[in-house]
């Protein structure tokens, strides 16, 4: 059987992944006019983004085919 920290790790991670996107996107817009946006490639960052959701929406995928290989484990088995 899977363990389920695979998948969970697997989620931590694109978490993480998404948080640092999108503080470097919030980080961009530097009120005080200076030019952090300036030395940032938002498409590279908008990719991250896509990638930690894909990660993430893969990983849950995993967790719940587990649950449901699972389920249908106990009932034949039950």
């Amino acid at each position: 059987m899977i363990d389920f920290q695979i998948p969970l790790s697997g989620m931590n991670s694109a978490s993480a992944s998404l948080d640092r996107a999108a503080g470097k996107i919030a980080g961009a817009a530097d009120p005080s006019g200076g030019t952090a946006s300036d030395s940032m490639d938002l498409s590279a960052e908008m990719i991250q983004l896509m990638e930690a959701r894909n990660n993430f929406s893969a990983n849950v995928k995993v967790a719940q085919t587990y649950d449901e290989m699972s389920r249908s484990l106990l009932n034949i088995v039950g």
